[in-house]
């Protein structure tokens, strides 16, 4: 009741003050049809009140996503199922649900009267020009009464999640070398004849045949695990991302940042394309949910690397953690996406060369970023002639160059400066 009251609108307040007036009016004056009148407007908005704060409206909503993994740009619906589960009709309902800014203005509805098990589905189109993970909802409900004297309002807890990833540019096919390393499944070879307490397990995936269950292993260790019965070999790939805000300029989408984000998505769901584990290193080292993970379908294969590069941000360090090095699985093929990097940075890549079979490198000419937006900058550019130098091949990129060529320009590019594959200006025709 009490709830009620505060939640009275401004014309029940009217009709309070004024029933009350005409109350008091009336004892003053002698007037006993008056004093009715009174009584009748003071009356309408508390048992108006009383009413609706008694009510116990049984209200479901059920929000589905669709999808639940958009790419940057594209649309996705969002849809809203509600149930009245309770025995009383509601009256009017104005919906509104909750979404960050960036997917645009906060939808609302108004819909009629819902009968008891009435159902009702209302929709709405979202769409982020920004990558991220976005939380939808709640969803608040005003309830009101047929006369709009109190307003109650109501909140669901429920809430819905959309991932919004990077743009992703179709690569050409180029040379890859240093791709077999680590353990997978595609160079089988026969373990040496031996015991079956010799025997190599592994956890149970999905698909295995349980007739390799090895059950003296998982009674020990308590879960399934089978008889490895091959050595197994896969092609890796490891996705280094410098994300450190000291080597980027710019805001927002149009930022260097994100255009290396979007180069590192790109190559990640080419080279899975191309058969690769591909795993997300950035400045900070390993990043959450970019681990090994084993081969299936491409989009099971590119989900968790695009959610990884979806709430990619800019880090404030200025060193580059090369801890990851460490781990002797890592050997393979590395391919950097690189800002503007600065001299004490030249051990940690050496160190990034001698780690891998074969170093690639996409570095950004961050200057050009600057010089777009008319700002001072103290940037020397990042060529990639001094990597070249530590045996990397490597070549540069600017924000108006096509991805596509960039990468083939990659695969053509050699080892040490003497190869160095010009490209020139598309708007100047001179040499970068």
């Amino acid at each position: 009741m009490r709830e009620a009251l505060s939640a009275m609108t401004t014309r029940g307040r009217a009709f309070l003050a004024a029933g009350i007036t005409a109350a008091v009016c009336a004892i003053l004056l002698g007037q006993g049809d008056l004093l009715r009148v009174g009584a009748l407007l003071v009356a309408l908005p508390l048992v108006t009140a009383f009413f609706l704060g008694r009510s116990r409206y049984r209200l479901g909503l059920i929000r589905s996503v669709s999808p639940s993994r958009v790419e940057s740009g594209q649309q996705a619906q969002v849809q809203l199922h509600l149930t009245n589960d309770g025995r009383m009709p509601t009256g009017l309902l104005l919906l509104e649900d909750q979404l960050p800014y960036m997917l645009g203005t906060r939808p609302r509805f108004v819909v009629d009267r819902m009968g008891p098990k009435w159902k009702r589905t209302v929709g709405y189109t979202i769409r982020s020009e920004v990558r991220g993970r976005f939380s939808i909802g709640p969803m608040t409900v005003r309830l009101s009464d047929p006369f709009g004297i109190v307003e109650l309002n109501r909140a669901f807890q429920s809430t819905a999640s959309l991932v919004v990833t990077p743009r992703v540019v179709p690569l050409p096919a180029i040379p890859l070398s240093g791709a077999w390393t680590g353990s997978g499944d595609n160079r089988p070879r026969a373990f040496a004849i031996g015991s079956a307490e010799d025997v190599t397990v592994r956890e149970y995936r999905r698909g295995d045949d349980l007739r390799r269950v090895h059950w003296r292993s998982s009674a020990r260790v308590g879960e399934l695990m089978v008889r490895r019965e091959e050595q197994p070999w896969q092609s890796r790939a490891t996705l280094f991302l410098d994300n450190r805000k000291s080597s980027h300029r710019g805001k927002g989408a149009a930022s260097s940042l994100e255009h290396a984000v979007s180069i590192a998505a790109s190559i990640g769901v080419h080279l899975v394309e191309r058969g690769f584990v591909v795993r997300l290193v950035t400045a900070a080292g390993d990043e959450p949910g970019g681990s090994w993970h084993e081969r299936g379908a491409v989009t099971a294969e590119t989900g968790p690397l695009l959610e990884s590069l979806a709430v990619v941000e800019e880090i404030s360090r200025t060193s580059l953690d090369t801890r990851w090095l460490q781990d002797a699985g890592h050997s393979g093929l590395l391919i950097a996406v690189l800002g503007d990097v600065a001299g004490r940075d030249k051990p940690a890549f050496s160190r990034m060369r001698h780690s891998a079979a074969s170093t690639m490198a996409v570095a950004l000419d961050v200057p050009a970023w600057v010089r777009e937006s008319a700002a001072p900058s103290s940037l020397a550019g990042s060529s990639p002639l001094w990597l070249q130098t530590y045996g990397w091949k490597a070549v540069s990129a600017g924000p108006t160059d096509p991805l596509a060529a960039v990468w083939q320009e990659l695969g053509s590019a050699g080892r040490g400066p003497a190869t160095v594959v010009p490209r020139t200006s598309p708007t100047t025709g001179r040499a970068l």
